[in-house]
């Protein structure tokens, strides 16, 4: 019995690929350092992951990450703009309780306001 090859695409995997291609925005990372973009492309994707509870949880800490035995990066969500950001891209103003998270720039924008 001759067994006879599969397709490489299914329906499914069609259709999610499909679902992907349409959701993703052209972005242009060829000018940036690989971390950086790297970044970029992991805030992109949280922000897909948490759709509409960024609201819920803005302000909260993400993820901490170890760039080398010194830098530690954290991924946050800023209380102010309810952006995801990093905080070797955007800084962090970090609150003790972690509900109050913000980015420096909004940070330097409140005594403004207040």
């Amino acid at each position: 019995m001759v067994r006879t090859r599969k397709s490489k695409s299914s329906p499914k995997r069609d259709l999610i690929a499909g679902l992907n291609s349409a959701a993703e925005e052209p972005v242009d990372d060829s000018d940036l350092p690989k971390d950086e973009a790297g970044r970029k492309k992991i805030k992109r994707q949280y922000h897909e992951l948490l759709g509409i509870r960024l609201e819920k949880l803005k302000g909260r800490i993400l993820n901490r990450e170890r760039i080398n035995k010194t830098i530690e990066g954290i991924y946050f969500i800023c209380a102010k703009c309810m952006k995801v950001c990093h905080s070797l891209d955007e800084g962090l103003q970090e609150d003790p309780a972690n509900v109050n998270n913000l980015c420096d720039k909004c940070a330097r924008s409140k005594p403004a306001a207040a």
